[in-house]
């Protein structure tokens, strides 16, 4: 079992950066991929990135590519989503999650399926 909490969501000015937070307790942290998800008001849950186990690759969705930045950090059980010139269409509630399968490396978990464990989600809202 793993416990993941969110962390760092907020309110922010479009074109600003937030940072949030993971933080992941119970099993090896660097034994699962992470990824980060999101959910706007009436929409699916909607993937943003991911990161394999050692954090040397990342994967992200096109609508956050070169604005988004997922990391981890093992030693400090934490994976993050560095959220840069953020638009009104980035609301969302954000989700981390772990994913326990290891997968061929050319697989990136981009499906809410191929996670196991989820956080509670914090709340991100950019105002235009």
């Amino acid at each position: 079992q793993v416990q993941l909490v969110e962390s760092g969501g907020g309110l922010v000015q479009a074109g600003g950066s937030l940072r949030v937070s993971c933080a992941a307790s119970g099993r090896t942290f660097s034994n699962f991929a992470m990824g980060w998800f999101r959910q706007a008001p009436g929409k699916g849950r909607e993937f943003v990135a991911t990161i394999r186990r050692s954090g040397g690759n990342t994967y992200y969705a096109d609508s956050v590519k070169g604005r988004f930045t997922i990391s981890r950090d093992n030693g400090l059980n934490t994976v993050y989503l560095q959220m840069n010139s953020l638009k009104p269409e980035d609301t969302a509630v954000y989700y981390c999650a772990a994913d326990k399968t290891f997968h061929s490396s050319t697989y990136y978990s981009t499906e809410p399926s191929d996670y196991d464990y989820w956080g509670q989600g914090t709340q991100v809202t950019v105002s235009s």
